[in-house]
């Protein structure tokens, strides 16, 4: 696959950091697509930033809209982050930071610039493992949307490429996608999950993806260098 342009959405979170390590290591050319949503916490997009530039992406974009207008989320709107939930009640249930339609949203913008630059390949930190039950997460989620990308699409309807939505962690537990991106030399570092930071900049460890995070780097014998409040 080398010099074959790929986009990545990058949201600066150890799955699409991953996701995005992955597609460089088999070859592909970088073009990163990152959000700015009205997502409470500015943090995600600088990590972000820093994971394109660390893996040489190409190029890197920032597309903006707010969310914020439609709601539902404790992600954008002034609901409660929950805190503190067993891994029972995480595994249940779509939880309050759920994103009305994000990722649907985040795939048709990569499509959109898949098609502007001629790319055939959109790569996708989706997992259906661990994490906290969002219906945008799974498989048959993802062979949809590449049906429907397919159906709606210059390049798609004249035949002359196939949109693949590549999401190569879906099936792997947080410590075995933290393994095999500290293989590819990830600096995961660089990358945040938080959902609800301190002022002071540090991950507050109790949220779902907190938890998640510091469960997969436990199960992964490896150390997780973010600032964690407490």
């Amino acid at each position: 696959m080398a010099g074959t342009d790929a986009v990545i959405l990058l949201s600066g979170g150890i799955d699409s950091a991953t996701a995005a390590a992955i597609a460089k290591r088999d070859g592909y050319t970088l073009h990163a697509l990152s959000f700015r949503y009205g997502q409470r916490h500015q943090i995600e997009i600088e990590s972000a930033e820093r994971v394109a530039a660390f893996l040489q992406a190409q190029s890197y974009r920032v597309i903006e809209f707010d969310l914020r207008a439609i709601g539902g989320s404790a992600l954008t709107d002034r609901i409660a982050v929950p805190k503190g939930r067993s891994e029972r009640e995480i595994a249940e249930g779509i939880p309050v930071t759920y994103v009305p339609a994000r990722n649907t949203i985040f795939l048709s913008f990569g499509l959109a610039l898949a098609e502007r630059i001629g790319a055939a390949d959109i790569f996708f930190g989706a997992n259906q493992l661990d994490y906290s039950g969002y219906p945008d997460c799974r498989e048959e989620y993802i062979a949809a949307f590449e049906r429907m990308a397919n159906l709606a699409t210059k390049a798609g309807v004249e035949g002359k490429s196939r949109l693949k939505i590549h999401a190569p962690l879906l099936h792997m537990t947080k410590a075995e996608i933290i393994k095999i991106g500290l293989e590819l030399g990830v600096d995961y570092s660089l990358t945040w999950s938080c959902y609800d930071p301190g002022k002071n900049r540090q991950a507050c460890g109790l949220c779902d993806s907190c938890q998640l995070r510091l469960k997969g780097f436990k199960e992964a014998g490896a150390v997780d260098l973010i600032a964690y409040a407490g």
